[in-house]
């Protein structure tokens, strides 16, 4: 099992002889270094994926077509307002924690987003490179919001289960980890006696929402969860690769969209994707639509392409703001075949 585990700093070296020549401009780029074909990562075992939710203590979602499997990691422990008006954990304050095999299969990617109060950043920095895993990012995705979050980018390279393990080990002492949770609050049943309707509740983003009028605006399905309604684009005209593993929607590589309130009077916030020559014509759009930009920053380290992520916020008719968010999509991967295409209907 000696050759499984992937060396970072052999993965630096083997990058910095390859693209040194670029860089010179002595050498054209062969085909041999063009990105492998996307869909090639091999796939997680049953046992392997046994191992990771085994660790983490809660079972995640295993997502077929990009071989990634991954743990929702909400902050069902805080109760968050911006601008004083209470949002739902499900509009962005909900963290995730995937693990995917590298492409030649002789190692795994462990990356996650952790979702912090300002006193927990430190210690589980701490924690992470205590347990071998290391940081990618530290920032904000929000304005206005009480209390301040803010979010940690964790990433590591093993196996499936010591990843999961070592990860588990990192949010032993945290809120993060799912036994240290409070479940989701669930409707209330119906009190004896009454004429309720056992199954009623509060209303979900399908009751709130005109999701047929936003699906045909933002141009993709949307999903509901709870009272929100989100988005999550993938970039289908890019294969990023991070440390040998093809970075995709399910790993993080994605542009999303969560909206809360409801149709007449809403907030939106999400994230973008974006090469660094799209990160201006993305900050036009967003601003032509009256969103605010919140952060700018990196998600990862080592990836090439140098991917960029844009986070955004926005109140009004969700009609509007579904609009700017489209604006945002279309400036993606112009020109480029299989870039940020519409849904037919």
């Amino acid at each position: 099992m000696a050759d499984f585990h992937f060396s970072r700093r052999n993965w630096l070296k083997t990058a910095a002889l390859a693209t040194t020549p670029v860089l010179l401009g002595a050498l054209p780029v062969a085909t041999s270094t063009a990105a492998p074909a996307a869909g090639k990562t091999p796939a997680l075992t049953v046992g392997e994926i046994a191992a990771i939710e085994a660790a983490l203590g809660k079972k995640g979602n295993y997502v077929e077509a990009q071989a990634t499997h991954t743990t929702p990691l909400p902050r069902n422990d805080l109760k968050v307002t911006i601008k004083g008006e209470p949002v739902p954990i499900s509009f962005g304050f909900g963290g995730w924690v995937a693990i995917k095999h590298t492409l030649d299969g002789k190692s795994a990617m462990l990356m996650s987003d952790t979702v912090l109060l300002q006193e927990e950043v430190n210690p589980l920095m701490s924690a992470a490179l205590a347990n071998g895993l290391e940081i990618g990012a530290v920032h904000n995705h929000f304005f206005y919001e009480e209390p301040r979050i803010f979010y940690m980018h964790v990433h590591g390279m093993g196996t499936p289960a010591e990843l999961a393990r070592k990860f588990a080990a990192t949010l032993k002492d945290s809120k993060l980890l799912p036994a240290n949770q409070p479940p989701a609050l669930a409707p209330a049943p119906a009190q004896a006696g009454t004429n309720a309707t056992p199954s009623a509740g509060p209303p979900t983003g399908k009751d709130l929402f005109d999701l047929p009028a936003l699906d045909r605006l933002v141009g993709y399905p949307g999903v509901v969860n709870g009272p929100t309604y989100k988005y999550t684009v993938g970039r289908a005209d890019l294969q990023p690769l991070m440390m040998g593993t093809e970075m995709t929607a399910a790993i993080g590589l994605n542009s999303w969209a969560a909206f809360a309130g409801k149709q007449a009077d809403a907030h939106i916030a999400g994230d973008v994707a974006m090469l660094e020559a799209e990160v201006n014509p993305v900050i036009k759009a967003l601003r032509a639509h009256n969103l605010e930009v919140v952060a700018v920053h990196n998600h990862m380290l080592f990836d090439q392409p140098r991917m960029m992520f844009l986070h955004y916020y926005g109140r009004g008719p969700a009609a509007q703001l579904a609009q700017g968010f489209r604006a945002a999509l279309d400036q993606l991967g112009r020109g480029k075949p299989g870039g940020m295409k519409r849904m037919t209907h």
